[in-house]
Formats: C-alpha cells, structure tokens, sequence
C-alpha cells in the first residue's frame, strides 16, 4: 500500500514544458504527461470556482489508476463568505468532487491570515457538518490560532493540520489524523518564472525530510505539495525530495491507463 503522494500544487504551467514536459506538448495533455511522473497532484482551479462535471471526468480519465487528487476548497466557501451561510456550495462542491472517486485524496480548506481565531466556533461547525467518510485539512495562516486548542479540535475530528513553510508561519509537526497534509509555499516576490530551481532550499528539505520519514515510521499516510515559488520549478523539489526519502517514482498501471480527450 502506498503511504507516500508527494507531488505539485497545480500542473497547468507553460514554463515547464522542455524542463519537464516534453517539448510541444499540448496543454489538453499536460495532465497526462504530469500522470507518468508523480501519483498525486493538487488542483489549485478549484480555489476560483467549483469544477464542471465534465471537467472531473477528465481528471479521472486522463489519470492512470491508483493516482489521488487533492483539491482546495472554493474561495467562495473559505474566503468570501468565512464558512457561513454556505452548506449549498459546500455540498456542491464535495459531491462534484465525489465523481473522482477511488481518485479523490484530502481535500483542503485554506485560510487567509484574516480568518483568525475569533472564528474558532464558525470553523469547528463547519468541520462537524462535513462527511466523515472523506479526508479534509485546514490550513491556517495566523500564527495567532497556535494560541488556542485548534489542534484538539482537528483531533477530536480526525482533520489535518496542513503543515506548512511559510516565509512568516512558525514551521509545526502537529498530527491530528490519521494522515499528515504538507504544503512547501514560497514567497510570490520571489520567483517570476518557473522553468528551474533558483533557490536553494536544501536545509528546509533536509528538516522536512526527517520529520515525514517520521511520520511514515508511525505508519501516517503523507501527502506533500511543493509549490513554484517554493525554489522555482516544483517538479524537480518533489523528485528531488522523494529522493532525499530515499524514494522514487514508479509507474502506476499503465496498461489501465487509457486517456482520453473529451
């Protein structure tokens, strides 16, 4: 069983094609591409707005089998109305993501840093009403909610802390499912463009490293997402980390895997 999904936190960039897609490759098959390299991906689209249908179809059938996708929850939910008056969207959303099926991995609830501990019940509420039967992560980005029993909370219903590196975020360890949710983030005024690693994060990757070797020595499921703007081309950080792990990519079934173009 695999208990390890490092990967990328989006896959749509032209900067990669040449650097890791081949070259003149279309974007309707960046997926696909992206698929014969890493078993997980983690789609930032679904921040602007809840997919189509047909637009998950896609994933799932553009995917070989055994791949997760992770996904954020729509702004609108998060962001725009701070989790109140949205049981209708939030419905929406899960149950659109639902048609991924054995394919779908956490789903991730992000937070600006004005969401802050004063809606500690709104969040807790929120969580309770969410179904049990799928996996979900918060996180925050207000160093102030380190102050309450978040992590209790979490605790008490099995959601993750995503664990993150945040240029202005405290780095934490904190397990509060039976899975550990990491996200490697960057600074946007950094980096411009994404076709190679121009920072060095080698000591940052080498204090992640012995904490998820860890937490896969307790036997956690891991899931771990490098941003862009992390070091300046995300693929290479998640290959380059999983060889840290000691770990390498195999191919997932490719003789099931058969995409195709809607």
């Amino acid at each position: 069983m695999t208990d390890l999904f490092i990967g990328t936190q989006g896959f749509s960039f032209k900067d990669w094609v040449g650097p890791f897609f081949p070259r003149g490759t279309p974007s309707n098959r960046y997926l696909e591409c992206y698929g014969r390299q890493f078993h997980t991906v983690e789609i930032d689209s679904t921040f602007y707005g809840v997919p189509k249908p047909v637009t998950v179809a896609g994933w799932r059938q553009r995917t070989p089998k055994g791949f997760l996708f992770s996904a954020k929850f729509p702004r609108a939910i998060t962001h725009e109305k701070s989790l109140v008056d949205c049981d209708a969207l939030t419905h929406h959303f899960v149950e659109t993501m639902r048609r991924l099926g054995d394919k779908l991995g956490p789903l991730l609830l992000q937070f600006s840093y004005e969401f802050g501990p004063e809606r500690f019940r709104d969040l807790a509420r929120y969580l309770e009403q969410l179904p049990s039967d799928l996996r979900f992560a918060v996180e925050i980005r207000n160093r102030d909610w380190y102050d309450t029993e978040i992590c209790d909370m979490l605790r008490e219903r099995g959601v993750a802390l995503a664990l993150h590196d945040l240029y202005y975020m405290p780095r934490r360890e904190d397990v509060t499912a039976d899975f550990v949710y990491v996200r490697w983030l960057g600074r946007r005024a950094d980096l411009e463009r994404f076709d190679c690693i121009q920072l060095d994060r080698r000591d940052e990757e080498d204090w992640w490293a012995e904490r998820v070797l860890r937490f896969l020595n307790q036997g956690l499921t891991v899931f771990g997402y490098f941003n862009n703007h992390w070091a300046g081309h995300s693929p290479d950080s998640a290959l380059g980390f999983l060889a840290r792990l000691g770990r390498q990519v195999e191919p997932l079934e490719p003789e099931s895997y058969q995409p195709r173009l809607l």
